[in-house]
């Protein structure tokens, strides 16, 4: 699954989260306020969803790098065994 098709799921996830019924809120908490905590603890999970996307996606690239050094080195090698 490539990072847009993960984002795009998401997006869905956090979409259907909040349609879902409000449940556990407190009796002191004015609606307006409920609505902020909520928006505010679903932006910092966002957020936390979004570093590990980050880093995921550079964990990804740096081992693409490596895979192609790799195989450069291989070829290398072959050709030096080769020619000897």
């Amino acid at each position: 699954m490539d990072e847009s098709a993960l984002r795009e799921k998401v997006g869905q996830l956090l979409s259907e989260v909040h349609h879902l019924p409000r449940t556990g809120q407190s009796g002191l908490m004015g609606a307006g306020q409920a609505k902020g905590v909520q928006g505010s603890a679903v932006r910092r999970e966002m957020a936390a969803i979004e570093d590990g996307l980050d880093q995921v996606s550079l964990a990804v690239k740096y081992l693409v790098f490596d895979l192609e050094a790799t195989k450069r080195e291989n070829r290398l090698l072959r050709n030096l065994l080769g020619g000897a």
